[in-house]
C-alpha cells in the first residue's frame, strides 16, 4: 500500500521525506518490523527523483530506523517503541485546540442533542465468569453446530460468487434465502408469506431500527413490555419517540393499559422476554383489535419460538393479522449463532416500500457468501436437522435446571417455567437479594444475571435469569449443587 508522505513544494525534498518517516517511526504509527516501499516505488508516488529516496533511505539505515534483508527489502527496525514517544506538532496544537474547544463549542462538530443525551443502552450477553458454569442468556451451543456441513454450504457459495459478476445484491436479501424463510415459516409457525414478502436483516435488532426508522415521527408514542427488551428502547429512542413502557402479568402484555395514541407496539408474544410466559389467545386478539381501531403498528419479535417443550404452539399474531398491522421479525441468532447476524423481517405489505428504501440507504445489503450458504443449509434440510438435534439437547438442559429450581433451590426460587426458549426466570424468595446473590454466584464462579435492568417503570421482583443455551447438562448440575450450598449462608 502507499505510504502517506506529504511533499510541498520542491524545497529539501529528501529532508521532508526524512523527517516525516522518522516521526511515523517514533510515534508507532511505522510499527517494527513494517516493510516500506522501495525506493523506486516511493520515488513514483512522490514524483521526485530516485536519488532523493536513496538518500532518505541511506541516512535512516545508518541511524538504526531502518533495516535491510537483502532479496526481501527495507524494514522499520524492531526495539524502537521502548524510545520516550516524541510528541508531534499536532499533539503538541491538541492541547491548546481542546481550551478552544470550551470556549468554542457552538461551532464545534457535534451530534444530536439526543444522541449526546441518550444513556449507555445495553449490554450484548457476553459471559461473565472464566468458567463453564455461566447461565449467560441468549447464547447458543456453537460445539454441537455442523461445521462440517456448514463448510459445504460455504463451498458451494464461493462456487455460486465465483460464476457470478462482481455486482451489488438484491436490497431484500439474497431470492434463494427469501424463499427458504418464507417455507420455513409457512411450515413451523403457520406464517403464510411469498418470498418477495421477506426481507432480510442484518439481525433482529437491523429489522427492528428500520421498522422504528420508518414508523416513528419525533414525539410519537411508541409502547414496549415491562419488563422488557433494552435495544428496542434504544431503537424508539434513537429514533425520537416516547417511550412508554407497558407492565405485563400472566397472560402477556396488559393491553387496556396501552396509551391510547401509540403508533407502534413492541411484543414477544411467544416467549415474554424475559419472563417467558406467552401471550394468551384472548390478549393476541385485543390487542390486534386495539392496533386496528387506531392504525397503530404492531412489531411482533418472535426470537426463539423455535424450541417448545410443552403444551401447544400459540399461533403467531401475524398469523391472526388480516388488517395489515404486524411486522414479524425472527432471527437466526438462537438457532445457529449471533455471529452470523442475520435476521428477516415479513412487514405488512404498506410497510414492504418504506422498509426496502431505508434498507438501501443503511447499508443497501447484506453479505451475499454468507445468504446463499444459509439459503443452501436450509433448503437442503440441514437446518431442521440442527433444530432437531438442539431441541433434544435444550430440553434436557430444561429438565436438569427445573430438577434444580423445585428440588435442592425450591425454598429460594419461584421458577415461571415456559413453554419454549432458551432461558428461564426465576423469582427469589426473601430474604434473599437479587445483588448479593448475583454477585455471591459470581464470586463462587457461577454466572446467573439479575432481572433490574429490564424493568424501565414498574418496581421489579427481585429475580434472575438462568440461559442453558451454552451450558452443558452436568454443568447445571454442578453449577446449581454448589448454588444450593452458598444460598443459607447467604440468607443468614
Amino acid at each position: 500500500m502507499e505510504i502517506h508522505i506529504a511533499v510541498e513544494g520542491r524545497h529539501d525534498l529528501s529532508g521532508q521525506i526524512y523527517r516525516q518517516l522518522r516521526a511515523g517511526i517514533l510515534e508507532g504509527r511505522l510499527a517494527g518490523g513494517t516493510r516500506l516501499p522501495s525506493t523506486r516505488d516511493l520515488a513514483t508516488q512522490l514524483g521526485v527523483s530516485r536519488k532523493t529516496t536513496l538518500d532518505v533511505f541511506e541516512r535512516l539505515l545508518s541511524e538504526g530506523y531502518l533495516n535491510a534483508r537483502a532479496g526481501s527489502g527495507t524494514f522499520v527496525a524492531d526495539g524502537l517503541e521502548r524510545l520516550p514517544v516524541q510528541r508531534s506538532s499536532h499533539a503538541l496544537a491538541a492541547e491548546s485546540a481542546r481550551e478552544r474547544a470550551k470556549a468554542k463549542q457552538k461551532t464545534a462538530a457535534r451530534a444530536q442533542p439526543l444522541w449526546e443525551q441518550m444513556p449507555e443502552t445495553f449490554s450484548l450477553p457476553m459471559p461473565t465468569v472464566a468458567s463453564p458454569h455461566d447461565f449467560v442468556g441468549g447464547a447458543t451451543d456453537k460445539s454441537l453446530f455442523a461445521f462440517d456441513v456448514w463448510r459445504r454450504c460455504v463451498n458451494h457459495a464461493l462456487r455460486v460468487q465465483a460464476r457470478s459478476p462482481g455486482s451489488y445484491r438484491e436490497v431484500a436479501g439474497e431470492q434463494e434465502l427469501r424463499l427458504a424463510i418464507s417455507r420455513y415459516l409457512a411450515f413451523n409457525r403457520a406464517v403464510t408469506s411469498n418470498w418477495d414478502d421477506v426481507i432480510v436483516t442484518q439481525g433482529a435488532q437491523h429489522a427492528l431500527d428500520l421498522i422504528a426508522r420508518i414508523t416513528l415521527r419525533p414525539g410519537e408514542i411508541a409502547a414496549l413490555e415491562d419488563p422488557g427488551y433494552p435495544p428496542v428502547q434504544a431503537c424508539f429512542t434513537a429514533a425520537g419517540a416516547r417511550v412508554v413502557p407497558v407492565p405485563v402479568d400472566s397472560e402477556g402484555l396488559i393491553v387496556r393499559k396501552l396509551p391510547d395514541k401509540a403508533r407502534v407496539v413492541y411484543v414477544t408474544p411467544s416467549h415474554q422476554f424475559p419472563l417467558g410466559m406467552p401471550m394468551s389467545l384472548e390478549r393476541r386478539i385485543e390487542l390486534l383489535e386495539w392496533a386496528q381501531e387506531r392504525g397503530a403498528v404492531i412489531i411482533e419479535d418472535d426470537y426463539d419460538c423455535e424450541y417448545r417443550f410443552e403444551g401447544r404452539a400459540m399461533e403467531p399474531l401475524k398469523s391472526l393479522d388480516r388488517a395489515g398491522l404486524v411486522a414479524y421479525v425472527g432471527t437466526f441468532s438462537k438457532t445457529i449463532f449471533p455471529e452470523l447476524r442475520v435476521g428477516y423481517v415479513v412487514p405488512p405489505a404498506s410497510l414492504y416500500g418504506p422498509l426496502l428504501k431505508a434498507r438501501q440507504i443503511a447499508d443497501c445489503h447484506g453479505c451475499a457468501l454468507t445468504r446463499i450458504a444459509l439459503a443452501r443449509f436450509m433448503l437442503n434440510g440441514d437446518f431442521a436437522k440442527h433444530l432437531r438435534r438442539m431441541h433434544k439437547t435444550y430440553a434436557a438442559r430444561r429438565a436438569m435446571l427445573l430438577e434444580h429450581l423445585r428440588g435442592d433451590l425450591a425454598p429460594w426460587f419461584e421458577p415461571i417455567v415456559p413453554s419454549a426458549g432458551i432461558h428461564m426466570t426465576a423469582r427469589l424468595k426473601a430474604p434473599l437479594s437479587e445483588e448479593r446473590l448475583v454477585s455471591a454466584a459470581r464470586e463462587a464462579s457461577i454466572g446467573v444475571y439479575g432481572l433490574a435492568a429490564f424493568h424501565l417503570r414498574v418496581k421489579p421482583q427481585p429475580s434472575v435469569l438462568f440461559g442453558y443455551g451454552n451450558i452443558a447438562v452436568e454443568h447445571i448440575d454442578a453449577a446449581l449443587g454448589k448454588l444450593a450450598g452458598i444460598l443459607p449462608r447467604l440468607a443468614r
